[in-house]
């Protein structure tokens, strides 16, 4: 298919526009048009059966019903299982409202259990009150709201859009006006304007990879992979436990729910292979499921969902509900292996990770009303994080955010053109790429990190191996191929989820505790926290891109719970959450990564070029070409052409090589930017330094890429051709590597006191830079006091070369009992350039150091004082040193002048 101009898109206006069209967004359309608006319901697949909701549902979870659950009970109940970090405003209005929606349900025709007196016949699964409220026919729940929605009174409110995807809400001024998308059945770009946006996308079941490795074997629906999550986030607004996962006891190899809030009210029970009951967790949540997992893993497991003592009539109801509305396919499961509830019980195991407040806790920060924290945005249903909600609960706050929705005007205003243009963007770059990595390659390999470093048990390490692992994949989503709008919605797909997973390990890395049971047990902080977390943990986009986090502390309940006394209080801002250094195993030889980040990279070649360009310019480069037959090739419009230039450039290096690499370090293809930057740095030993070759390379110092302008200091520096006056400003420059050049280009012209201005740089690897090139204690003395380990290790060892008078000697002696390797072994060696009189007498103790580097520098710095009898005694013990580098050293100091 054809790329779509950002001009052609089809417009849409609407009162309020609803994304999803499952629960809550059903819900949100109706309250909204009988509130008298204008409304816009995009779905992605089709409404009549999009959503969780899509095959019904055996039952309801949390109905509190007057005469058997009172909606205090219901929220102090809540707030056990959630390990007392909710907002009770919001789950109280689950607990009050929820009868009303279900009457207002039964009006629509969705049917619900009663008993032979008309009774709503509310079963108790849980120790404490009675919420559970079966549904034997509610296979047809989806149909019923459809219908609803197709009433001719509502047909002339609510427009029904299927087969559009949205992407990204857009905003102005503030608040939310919109959104864009595309259609996944034809391709054309879609905007929508308009005065409020209802995100009811679902939850995010498409993130941990199941245990079969089907992609869309997921116990979620796997069509919800996170859309609102990423469209909430990128519209800046805030989301809120997403550390908290959803983590199901599922029937081993099905995938399929065991079903405890079906089979207990029947008489199952979860059982280990002995039939021993086990579960001591008062609600389903973390705690049951941190429980079920040790079961699971002792010499008692594998555990069951025990139905095989029930009654007759007992299976026989279970089984047309958990074969039809639960899982259709789920009885012919059983029969392939030969099983039957009478006869064998369900062997269970533990699904993947998820994002799901309905089921859970994790998702975006809504008040009472549903409201987000952008104005005009609205979350509900499993995108919402109001904990354990479930049904009932999306159905209320999708009601909540319809009826709060229709206070907002229609928007007039412009669309923002940036925001259109980047959904634009994201859409459709996968079919500039068509022959690029297929979405289920790409989406299986995240999400086996997924599994890898991010699902519990958590620890500190692997959450930042993760977000390595998500940072670097944000170039290879961006890589994937796609020739058809159907394969355009996977692909944006895949955004959302690395988006989720970003998210899902850095709030792991963020809450340094364990709570919530399996959901977040971090091996290296497994206790629970309250003094320092019962806070919730908010992450936003900051204006700069980045995710920061905010410690928000738990109100005042409105129900008071013994087990927790939250104080409310003001807001702990975290800011942005760093992985921990996880480049080297322990503390060695080599330092960690850098504290900085590039702007830029060369892009890997994604697609081969089969232009008969490249073949002719391979003949031509057997014969030793000169220059000008080269340059066409240079400019060629194909950039896969244009790198095989650069590559045939530097091999044969023909006279004009120089300036014609500086030249195409302005090329439009970071790729050929890239490759002549590399040639530059492999060619600058025998490059002339032409006045030419300069001028191109001062140009390159004002790129935008951090590459080039890196490059172009490091040749200028080693050819001789840049002055300060053209190296200082990149001082100031937002990429560490070429601040580090430009630290590097300042000292080779002396400008010493230029360089000093970098001794305050927030990076380390610039300050160390800056320690290796200053030329006088005096200069050094601010970094011997550096707060980073290395900094101060670069000072002393600079002072080795530059001289370490009084008082420097004094410090460095100190140091040398520092608790760092790295400051020892740097001020033994600036011991080597002090008065003997201070350096002998303290040396020999540097010869007992643990670290065989620090023996070494001792060794190297007693041998600058061999003509003194103390050193040479000392250098004398070192022959028989365990390290053979130390003994060679300390050897010279017998050996002859």
């Amino acid at each position: 298919m054809q790329i779509p101009a950002v001009t052609d898109a089809q417009e849409l206006s609407c009162d309020v526009l609803v994304i999803g069209g499952g629960t809550a967004g059903t819900m949100a359309a109706l309250t909204a048009a009988e509130q008298g608006r204008d409304v816009l319901l995009l779905e992605k697949a089709h409404v009549r059966h999009s959503g969780a909701l899509a095959m019904g549902m055996d039952g309801v979870n949390n109905a509190v019903i007057p005469g058997r659950a009172e909606p205090d009970d219901y929220v102090a109940e809540i707030t056990r299982a959630n390990d007392g970090i909710v907002d009770q405003s919001t789950v109280r209005q689950t607990a009050t409202r929820g009868f009303s929606m279900v009457q207002r349900l039964e009006s629509y025709g969705v049917k619900f259990e009663k008993d032979e007196h008309g009774e709503y016949a509310v079963r108790q699964v849980h120790r404490s009150g009675s919420y559970v409220l079966p549904m034997p026919e509610g296979k047809d729940v989806k149909k019923v709201l459809y219908r609803q929605l197709r009433r001719r009174e509502m047909r002339e409110r609510i427009r029904i859009e299927n087969r559009v995807m949205p992407v990204r809400v857009l905003t102005a001024d503030g608040r939310a006006v919109g959104a864009a998308g595309f259609n996944t059945r034809t391709g054309e770009f879609v905007t929508v304007r308009a005065g409020a946006v209802i995100l009811a996308t679902g939850a995010c079941g498409r993130l941990g990879l199941p245990a079969s490795g089907y992609l869309y074997g997921t116990y979620e629906n796997p069509t919800n992979a996170g859309d609102g999550y990423a469209m909430a986030y990128h519209a800046g607004a805030e989301l809120t436990g997403i550390e908290c996962f959803q983590i199901n006891p599922l029937m081993k190899d099905y995938n399929g729910p065991a079903c405890a809030y079906v089979a207990n009210p029947f008489g199952g029970y979860q059982v280990n292979r002995h039939g021993e009951r086990f579960v001591d967790s008062d609600y389903w949540s973390g705690q049951m499921m941190a429980e079920f997992a040790a079961e699971l893993a002792s010499d008692r497991g594998p555990v069951y969902l025990k139905l095989s003592h029930l009654p007759e009539e007992s299976i026989s109801s279970l089984e047309n509900i958990l074969h039809s509305t639960e899982r259709p396919t789920r009885g012919t499961f059983h029969a392939n292996r030969g099983h039957d509830y009478r006869t064998h019980d369900i062997e269970m195991h533990i699904s993947e990770i998820g994002l799901c407040g309905g089921h859970s806790a994790s998702g975006v920060r809504v008040d009472d009303h549903a409201r987000t924290t952008v104005p005009g945005l609205y979350a509900a249903g499993d995108l919402a994080c109001v904990p354990h909600n479930y049904m009932i609960g999306a159905f209320v706050f999708g009601d909540l955010a319809g009826a709060d929705a229709a206070q907002f005007p229609s928007y007039e205003g412009e669309l923002p053109q940036h925001q259109v243009r980047d959904a634009h963007e994201l859409i459709y770059r996968p079919l500039r790429n068509p022959d690029g990595p297929p979405q289920p390659q790409v989406e299986y390999k995240l999400r086996r990190f997924v599994n890898d470093y991010v699902a519990p048990p958590k620890s500190g390490a692997r959450l930042s191996l993760a977000v390595d692992h998500f940072e670097r994949m944000r170039g290879e989503i961006d890589e994937m191929g796609a020739q058809t709008p159907h394969e355009l919605m996977r692909c944006a797909e895949v955004h959302f989820i690395r988006d989720c997973a970003e998210m899902a390990a850095r709030s792991s890395l963020a809450r340094t505790e364990s709570r919530w049971g399996l959901y977040h047990e971090r091996t290296d902080h497994p206790k629970r926290d309250d003094d320092g977390w019962l806070h919730h943990l908010d992450l936003r986009k900051s204006p700069s891109g980045a995710m920061e986090f905010t410690a928000r502390p738990v109100e005042p309940y409105l129900v008071p719970v013994a087990e927790f006394t939250p104080g409310g209080g003001a807001s702990r801002h975290l800011g942005e959450v760093h992985p921990e250094q996880v480049a080297t195993a322990g503390q060695r030889d080599v330092a960690p990564v850098g504290s900085g980040t590039r702007t830029s990279t060369p892009s890997r070649e994604t697609t081969a070029s089969h232009s008969p360009r490249i073949l002719e310019l391979l003949a031509l480069s057997d014969t030793e070409p000169e220059l000008p037959l080269l340059r066409p090739f240079l400019t060629d419009p194909d950039p896969a052409v244009r790198r095989a230039a650069v590559a045939a450039l530097t091999e044969t290096v023909p006279t004009g090589t120089g300036p014609a690499l500086a030249e195409t370090l302005a090329d439009t293809d970071p790729g050929v930017r890239g490759a002549a930057a590399a040639s530059l740095r492999e060619l600058v030993e025998v490059l002339p330094p032409e006045p030419d070759l300069s001028r191109g390379l001062l140009n390159a110092l004002g790129h935008g890429d951090a590459v080039v302008r890196a490059t172009a200091l490091d040749v200028l520096r080693a050819l001789r051709l840049g002055e300060a006056a053209a190296y200082a400003p990149a001082l100031a420059d937002p990429d560490i590597e070429v601040r580090i050049a430009s630290v590097r280009a300042l000292v080779s012209v002396g400008a010493v006191t230029t360089v000093a201005r970098a001794a305050v740089d927030p990076a380390r690897e610039v300050r160390v830079t800056v320690a290796r090139g200053l030329d006088t204690p005096e200069a050094l003395a601010p970094l011997l006091d550096d707060a980073d380990v290395l900094v101060r290790a670069a000072a002393f060892t600079a002072l080795a070369s530059v001289g370490c008078p009084t008082p420097y000697d004094v410090r460095a002696v100190d140091a040398l009992a520092a608790p760092s390797w790295q400051v020892r072994t740097g001020a033994a060696a600036a011991l080597g350039a002090a008065d003997p009189e201070s350096a002998v007498p303290a040396l020999p103790t540097a010869l007992a150091d643990p670290n065989a580097d620090v023996r070494k520098a001792a060794v190297l710095a007693l041998l600058r004082h061999a003509s003194h009898e103390a050193a040479r005694t000392a250098l004398a013990s070192a022959v028989l040193d365990p390290d053979a580098d130390v003994r060679a050293y300390a050897a010279r100091a017998a050996a002859p002048a």
